[in-house]
């Protein structure tokens, strides 16, 4: 049977605008449950279901098709099972549909693969995700009525302790799988169920947590980063003109050469150093005067026809693997350094091809804070390296 993966990401939003593809520890929000369901491995095709042109061009650099879903089907008011449906009536190979929700950025590839056994292989007609709980309930009191709340999941006399308790089951709205009989009848949830209980720490769901600093926490500790497992950054390669300046250049009216950069970009190449990361630079064009001035004390090649080159034989003559590299770039003559490193960054005002092959995309502009932004980045996936190493 044809299982496909569906994220429904309409471009309206009352609460974030497009939110579906804001930036979330510098990767748009629908790209990291397109990453888990791309890695699983278990769909015959993986879709984006819109009505917006820039969600579309997200879903695509994510490796997603995109089913441009019809106005009556993208109001406030629609439903996602009427959603749903509309992307099933075009799409008539598809026999399992495995709607994702883009808010739930801690989906590990893992999940859905036992989700996908249990409706092909045992034979369920639909699987929903479940967090366990342990809160105790009370009965609502509206205002104006006289009466006393009323216990409804415990004996105040007896309150369980927490080890003692095993909770509750609720719905966490990560992914809800349905055989195409089911929708056809109405249903997301019916014939054959079964839920999946997830770990709560990967139980994130964006449409609650709506502090979106204190979600991007909880994403570097317990999203999912790709299929090879992290490992300390060694090396950061930064491109100079566009990264740690802003790309502009100033002539004076005796041909001198001016640039300007951020001290914060400074700290933070100062940081890395301290924390045992190398910081070497790297330049198309000539800027030896530039770099004398800024007194980095950072290995630095310059006017490179080939910053791919240059970046494999620091990496060869360190000997470190691409996982222990980090690169920040801007323009076309990074994209590949961008795609061949194990983590990458650009700047906000970064190239769209360069942004494409990036990882992590920057808040801040070139030259205005992006280096030392990237660097707090590299430092929060080290703490990730560092915990997983003492599990």
């Amino acid at each position: 049977p044809h299982l496909a993966a569906l994220v429904l990401a309409r471009g309206g939003s009352k609460g974030i605008p497009l939110k579906n593809i804001k930036l979330l520890a510098g990767v748009p929000l629908i790209g990291w449950v397109l990453r888990a369901a791309i890695d699983a491995g278990v769909f015959h095709s993986i879709w984006v279901s819109t009505d917006h042109d820039e969600i579309e061009k997200v879903a695509k650099q994510f490796g997603a098709q995109v089913h441009r879903r019809s106005p009556e089907v993208s109001q406030d008011s629609s439903t996602s099972l009427e959603a749903i449906t509309e992307f099933l009536n075009h799409h008539h190979e598809v026999d399992i549909v495995g709607n994702i929700q883009a808010t739930s950025p801690c989906l590990h590839p893992s999940d859905l693969i036992k989700v996908a056994d249990l409706i092909q292989k045992e034979g369920f007609d639909s699987v929903f995700s479940v967090v366990r709980r342990h809160q105790f309930r009370w009965s609502e009191v509206k205002k104006g009525e006289n009466k006393m709340t009323e216990p409804q999941n415990l004996n105040p006399a007896k309150r369980y302790r927490r080890q003692d308790w095993p909770g509750e089951l609720y719905e966490n709205g990560s992914f809800y799988f349905a055989k195409r009989h089911l929708i056809e009848k109405g249903y997301l949830q019916g014939g054959k169920m079964a839920y999946y209980e997830m770990r709560a720490e990967h139980s994130v769901d964006i449409d609650i947590d709506i502090d979106w600093p204190i979600a991007e926490q909880r994403v570097l500790s317990f999203g999912y980063f790709g299929k090879e497992p992290l490992k300390e950054v060694k090396l950061l390669v930064c491109s100079i003109d566009g990264c740690l300046t802003n790309g502009r250049i100033y002539v004076t009216e005796d041909h001198k050469e001016m640039v300007s950069y951020d001290y914060r970009d400074i700290v933070g190449i100062d940081l890395l150093k301290k924390r045992g990361i190398q910081v070497r630079l790297i330049a198309d064009r000539d800027c030896s005067k530039t770099l004398s001035a800024m007194q980095l004390e950072c290995v630095a090649k310059v006017n490179v026809t080939n910053k791919l080159q240059v970046l494999k034989d620091w990496q060869e003559d360190m000997g470190l693997s691409w996982k222990e590299v980090a690169y920040l770039g801007n323009e076309e003559s990074d994209v590949e350094c961008l795609k061949q490193a194990g983590m990458s960054g650009v700047p906000a005002d970064a190239c769209a091809a360069a942004q494409k092959a990036a990882g992590y995309i920057c808040k801040s502009r070139g030259g205005c804070g992006a280096v030392r932004e990237f660097a707090e980045h590299i430092f929060l996936l080290l703490e990730k390296v560092n915990s997983a190493r003492k599990q």
